[in-house]
């Protein structure tokens, strides 16, 4: 299968344990996320843009600490126009960003200048708790296939 996301091509890493069965590398986590990413897990402000053509958006702060969940590794920044930072991780030699697809044909700057803290993130009560919404979700998904 051919995919969009950045970094795909080289996304090679391996989990750090097998308790996501069937997820061996990011591609496969990409696979198992269209099945978990809904418009409950987009952040609010992007909601009115979540669709099943578009299932990345909104998704990339919460879905990039569950990759580092599975993978290890150091979750990153790309400054927004808006404001803000659109998280993407990097594993050992691995750069990859599964919820870069939400972005079109637009370029990003993918340079590990701006550090995420889970911990930032996390206070903001409602992503946390659409991180713990998705990684639920992805539990079951891996549970039932």
């Amino acid at each position: 299968m051919k995919y969009n996301f950045w970094g795909w091509q080289n996304a090679d890493c391996k989990p750090l344990t097998d308790e996501f069965k069937g997820i061996n590398n990011p591609r496969d986590m990409y696979d198992a996320m269209t099945h978990v990413w809904c418009e409950y897990s987009c952040a609010p402000r992007y909601r009115a843009e979540w669709s099943k053509d578009n299932m990345t958006v909104g998704q990339c702060s919460i879905t990039a600490f569950l990759v580092q969940d599975i993978f290890g590794g150091e979750v990153y920044g790309v400054p927004l126009e808006e404001g803000g930072y659109h998280c993407y991780n990097v594993v050992n030699d691995c750069r990859f960003d599964i919820t870069s697809e939400q972005f079109g044909d637009k370029v990003l700057v993918y340079d590990e200048k701006h550090p995420q803290s889970r911990e930032e993130h996390f206070a903001v009560q409602e992503k946390y708790e659409r991180y713990l919404y998705i990684k639920k979700a992805l539990e079951e998904y891996c549970q039932n296939r």
